[in-house]
């Protein structure tokens, strides 16, 4: 194992989670998971949420903690997903977090929605960003209008192109990291 992280707020405030030692994880630190969570304020309580590329999970458990409804955490590594279902999955009320073992792009080929709030945080210079935010965008009822996207990426990485169906809530560089909340601007703009 590589470290430690914990649940900064909500029902499981404290509580670690394991770090594996795995090529390209880079979990999302507790600096940049308080500011998307000021940024959501109370949004999250009730949401469903669609955490793409898991990895440890900080991200989707941080949102349970805080009240979201339903947590589904996509993540292809293996040692991750027995790690998130060994510790996390058994703490009491994880009963609305599901973690599915899967490729994110092909999971998103069949996903079910909707969902309110997607996190997107692939391993940073991975490629993986755009053609998931594209697969997300063009999945029907994958999102209530008006759904928010939370994009973490390098600083030395593109913007994101959302074609014109994203508007910028929220914008903040932390060091090397880039994080932006979207919000879906609906149906009428969904033509990627």
């Amino acid at each position: 194992m590589k470290g430690k992280l914990r649940i900064i707020a909500g029902r499981w405030r404290g509580r670690k989670l394991l770090v594996p030692d795995r090529p390209g994880l880079r979990p999302t630190g507790d600096r940049a998971r308080e500011t998307l969570f000021n940024w959501l304020g109370p949004r999250i309580i009730g949401a469903r949420v669609l955490d793409l590329f898991a990895g440890t999970g900080a991200l989707g458990l941080e949102a349970a903690s805080r009240g979201a409804s339903r947590v589904v955490m996509v993540e292809q590594d293996r040692v991750a997903v027995e790690s998130l279902r060994a510790g996390p999955l058994t703490w009491p009320g994880a009963e609305g977090v599901e973690v599915v073992h899967a490729d994110a792009l092909s999971w998103l080929a069949g996903a079910d929605g909707p969902f309110d709030l997607v996190l997107l945080d692939p391993p940073f210079d991975s490629g993986l960003l755009q053609p998931a935010l594209t697969a997300v965008l063009a999945r029907p009822g994958l999102l209530v209008a008006g759904a928010e996207l939370y994009v973490e990426t390098a600083a030395n990485e593109p913007t994101v192109d959302g074609a014109g169906a994203l508007e910028l809530v929220r914008h903040k560089r932390q060091g090397q990291v880039v994080l932006n909340l979207l919000r879906w601007q609906g149906e009428r703009n969904s033509g990627l």
